[in-house]
């Protein structure tokens, strides 16, 4: 069986058997963990050139309120994905740093209502800008023909997914600004960036 050219100088034999629509799932799933990875460790980066203080699933909280403006606390949890506890405790190191702001609901007592700072809201404003460019930097090394293609096939890959799963991928991507930190290993794209630098420096 002929070997599977992957575009960027690499070639992958498919295994003996294998149904060439079977090669390109696997082939299709690796690029898309490997983009995924790679934007983690963007989103780390641009952190901790911000503030090293702080951790993803801190950041992706400051995010979604941000972009969703005061919220109830449950609401926040269900947002992350976390429980109330969860998003209790984080909340509280958020408001010891003076990024988040907590009251009490006027029209409800038992609720807890969620807000970022002037402090929180540069913050999130300084982490998006810098992970901006740091993008824009990956997507200026891309040929023009490559460029082109590339977000309608995503889009194409991301509606397929949501009619099949009955979701909306967008709408979470839109609420969090896509940033999550890796559930396979959170500790390792502070650390690649530390061994290998910058992923816009070298490549072509």
């Amino acid at each position: 069986m002929a070997p599977h050219d992957t575009g960027r100088g690499h070639a992958r034999p498919g295994r003996p058997g294998q149904h060439p629509l079977d090669r390109e799932a696997e082939e299709l799933g690796v690029a898309v963990m490997a983009a995924s990875r790679l934007f983690v460790a963007i989103s780390a980066r641009a952190l901790a050139s911000t503030d090293d203080s702080l951790t993803l699933p801190q950041l992706r909280a400051l995010v979604v309120l941000d972009t969703c403006g005061p919220v109830k606390l449950v609401v926040l949890a269900a947002t992350l994905g976390v429980n109330p506890s969860t998003a209790l405790r984080m909340v509280g190191r958020l408001e010891a740093l003076d990024l988040v702001d907590r009251r009490t609901n006027p029209a409800n007592r038992r609720e807890v209502v969620l807000s970022l700072t002037a402090d929180g809201r540069d913050l999130v404003t300084r982490v998006l800008a810098h992970r901006r460019a740091e993008i824009r930097k990956l997507v200026q090394r891309l040929p023009a023909e490559e460029r082109a293609v590339l977000v309608p096939a995503l889009h194409a890959l991301t509606t397929a997914a949501a009619d099949e799963m009955a979701v909306d991928v967008y709408d979470d991507a839109r609420l969090d600004q896509g940033i999550v930190d890796d559930p396979l290993d959170p500790a390792s794209p502070p650390d690649a960036w530390k061994a290998h630098g910058d992923p816009g420096e070298g490549a072509s």
